[in-house]
């Protein structure tokens, strides 16, 4: 017998966990990003491929290494991301992405949370050499900056580990 608790999926976050949409690695992108949790071990890679003249994203497709909620929140975003112009698609928020799954479990909302951290860090990516728009804020939104405290953790981490500073385990 389990000691653990199954979380309460939507229909729609299992459907997608088992059939998701746009998963596996672009080619052609020209726009694309990871981010991670410590918390979770969780990763997501997303792909854009941008018109370069419209600016609108032609297509979106993620590779993800997580739980049901990873792979819901990556699938759903990239089908909400697919055919917006990039200042519309850059609105969307985590809590959007949560609310086209109907509703994710609270201890999985970072699940949305870093999965629009990818999508904007790609963004913010393919404007790195080019003319910034202004409606990409100077400062980081709510969702970048969680991905980045994540990133700041593991190396944290990982540098413990290999100078083996960290405590013994029992």
């Amino acid at each position: 017998m389990s000691d653990r608790i199954p979380l309460p999926y939507t229909p729609k976050v299992l459907e997608l966990f088992k059939n998701p949409k746009n998963l596996g690695k672009m080619v052609d992108a020209n726009a694309s990003a990871m981010a991670g949790s410590l918390a979770c071990g969780d990763m997501i890679a997303i792909y854009l491929k941008i018109d370069d003249e419209t600016q609108t994203i032609l297509n979106a497709t993620f590779e993800s290494y997580g739980c049901a909620a990873n792979i819901a929140a990556s699938s759903i975003l990239t089908e909400m991301l697919k055919g917006k112009k990039l200042e519309d698609a850059w609105k969307i928020s985590w809590k959007d992405v949560s609310s086209e799954l109907g509703g994710l479990p609270t201890v999985k909302y970072h699940c949305g949370v870093m999965a629009v951290g990818a999508f904007r860090r790609a963004v913010r990516g393919y404007f790195k050499n080019k003319q910034k728009p202004e409606w990409i804020p100077e400062e980081l939104t709510a969702e970048e900056r969680h991905v980045v405290e994540e990133e700041k953790l593991v190396e944290i981490l990982s540098k413990r580990m290999s100078s083996g500073s960290l405590p013994p385990t029992c």
